[in-house]
């Protein structure tokens, strides 16, 4: 049978190929073990000598000691408890202003601009000032990753809740239902991938926070380690300090990744290609 087009060719779509399972963590890992392995010959063969940077075993050493005498453990609790509650009142923040600025004109209207106004301010210029309005106790340190982790929430937050269907909340409110049910059931359910994106944005802004700070005269958590290493000049120590800063972004990702997949189960997990 010929066609009136003989030019034409079939289509073949380029569909992804499955990928075996365990290939997705090996490749996830070898970054991490490419730069260790890079790190170890450099010490190795000289090019990092200690006063620099000290070797994978001696800051592997340093870890060991500092978690068998505590002085780890404490102080990875006090910066989480630190990182968490600044994270808990900035989430809250951001998404009770994002709701209201999104949801309401009149919002929008008083509280829009000035929050931008906020939001352009880099948080570690507030550090000074945070110093003289709150001393430099815990309150300083915690108010700081709050303000930090307000804004990511806030704007994924207000422009969420402005996507959300128009016709759709004009049928629910002709079905009778009140605003904050309407809140709780209509809105933040359809902008559940914007909080979910601010979320992760302001989970991994918590870890920056936490390192500016620690750095308000801390007498404890993991900044406390790295001033008495820094006065000492224990690179092994500082190494362990920042290693364990990574981690904490690295485990508040994972974090964020996982809400979303337990929250949004139908989103693909990998990339297009």
């Amino acid at each position: 049978m010929t066609t009136a087009y003989p030019d034409l060719v079939v289509p073949r779509p380029d569909l992804p190929r499955p990928r075996r399972r365990g290939v997705t963590p090996v490749l996830r890992t070898a970054g991490p073990l490419a730069l260790l392995a890079g790190w170890w010959v450099a010490s190795a063969t000289g090019v990092l000598t200690p006063d620099v940077l000290a070797s994978p075993a001696t800051v592997a050493k340093a870890a060991g000691e500092l978690w068998s005498d505590g002085q780890l453990t404490d102080a990875l609790g006090v910066s989480l408890t630190r990182a968490v509650l600044g994270l808990l009142f900035g989430l809250t923040a951001g998404l009770v202003l994002g709701v209201v600025t999104g949801f309401s004109r009149l919002g929008e209207e008083l509280l829009d601009s000035p929050l931008q106004l906020l939001r352009a301010l880099p948080f570690l210029s507030l550090v000074p000032l945070f110093m003289v309005w709150f001393g430099i106790g815990e309150t300083a340190r915690v108010i700081l990753i709050a303000v930090a982790t307000t804004f990511p929430m806030y704007v994924s937050t207000a422009g969420g809740v402005r996507t959300v269907d128009r016709r759709l909340l004009e049928a629910m409110r002709s079905f009778g239902l009140g605003r904050w049910r309407l809140v709780a059931e209509v809105v933040l359910p359809g902008a559940l991938p914007s909080l979910l994106a601010g979320f992760r944005l302001s989970m991994t802004l918590s870890v920056i926070a936490l390192i500016a700070a620690e750095e308000i005269n801390s007498t404890s958590g993991i900044g406390y380690l790295m001033t008495q290493a820094q006065s000492f000049s224990r690179t092994d120590i500082l190494s362990v300090c920042v290693l364990i800063y990574g981690l904490l972004g690295l485990a508040a990702d994972l974090v964020a990744r996982g809400a979303e997949r337990v929250l949004m189960p139908w989103r693909p997990r990998g990339a297009a290609r």
